[in-house]
């Protein structure tokens, strides 16, 4: 009997990968993945190296030293503060890739759980969950910070929850989408006809099948984690001081425009290519495991 095209197409992906550098050769021919991955080494490097070593301390204010341009000592030059700006950005680093997992792994979680029980389920409870995704888009991130800032004062750990509830229904949907789109294949209707239970095919064949789906999704909110923080610490809604934070670099550069120009250049900079490096990951990783496209190569 012949095999059915979409299996077959994952099977030859996973031979294709799971030949002795198959995957990797792969992966360098896509440039989206090749470049994405390069950026999103440096902003994870930028990060670990924070955690050991700063040119300078990131909370040391030297008022004589205030608005230096670039120099040996201060390599990406000082704030209006003093403050050594490369220092600032590498911490600011660590503070973002932090909101942004805790942020995605939120909505991760949450909305895999609901989207899953939308697709298993059906009916009543399918409409409940996608018409409560629908409200959610309501309330964005910025949106949901303030009206938590309101109530609970600004932080970071407003933003995060913020972040994290404005990525549920975004996760909701993708996995709903996709869950469904298997729930008619001929293995789980086999799975189905062994007497195995909603939950149980979810979890051992819907699940596994969706995951690159889940994780390129992942990478993309991630990228958006990181510039809606960026965007409420601008607003002064976000991390607060003294923790650095690209966002409020910008927000206080502003004032400095004609002064010292690059202290916007620089956090600017930094936001841009984070997000720019996880949104061609994602889209490499796309193209990587998806095994339709894979076929169609």
């Amino acid at each position: 009997m012949a095999s059915h095209p979409v299996a077959a197409a994952v099977a030859a992906t996973a031979a294709a990968t799971a030949a002795p550098g198959g995957w990797l050769q792969r992966a360098l021919r896509q440039r989206n993945f090749a470049i994405g991955a390069v950026l999103a080494l440096l902003l994870i490097a930028a990060a670990a190296l924070s955690l050991v070593w700063t040119p300078w301390s990131p909370y040391e204010m030297d008022l004589a030293a205030k608005l230096q341009p670039p120099t040996l000592s201060h390599w990406l030059g000082t704030d209006a503060f003093g403050r050594d700006v490369a220092s600032l950005l590498l911490v600011g680093a660590r503070n973002s890739i932090l909101v942004g997992v805790i942020a995605v792994g939120i909505g991760l979680s949450v909305g895999c759980a609901l989207g899953l029980l939308a697709a298993a389920r059906r009916g009543w409870v399918e409409e409940l969950i996608m018409r409560l995704a629908d409200f959610g888009f309501a309330f964005p991130a910025i949106l949901s910070a303030i009206m938590l800032t309101a109530v609970f004062g600004a932080g970071i750990v407003n933003s995060i929850i913020a972040i994290g509830i404005f990525n549920i229904p975004t996760f909701v949907r993708v996995t709903r989408a996709s869950a469904n789109a298997l729930w008619s294949r001929e293995y789980i209707l086999a799975a189905r006809a062994c007497g195995k239970g909603g939950w149980r095919i979810t979890l051992e064949h819907v699940l596994p099948n969706i995951s690159s789906v889940l994780v390129v999704q992942a990478t993309i909110q991630f990228a958006v984690a990181i510039l809606a923080e960026a965007a409420l610490s601008y607003l002064g809604l976000g991390t607060q001081p003294p923790q650095p934070s690209w966002g409020r670099m910008l927000s206080e550069a502003q004032t400095l425009m004609f002064q010292a120009p690059l202290l916007a250049v620089w956090p600017g900079l930094a936001i841009a290519l984070a997000v720019l490096g996880l949104n061609l990951l994602g889209d490499g990783l796309r193209d990587l495991l998806d095994p339709r496209l894979a076929r169609k190569r």
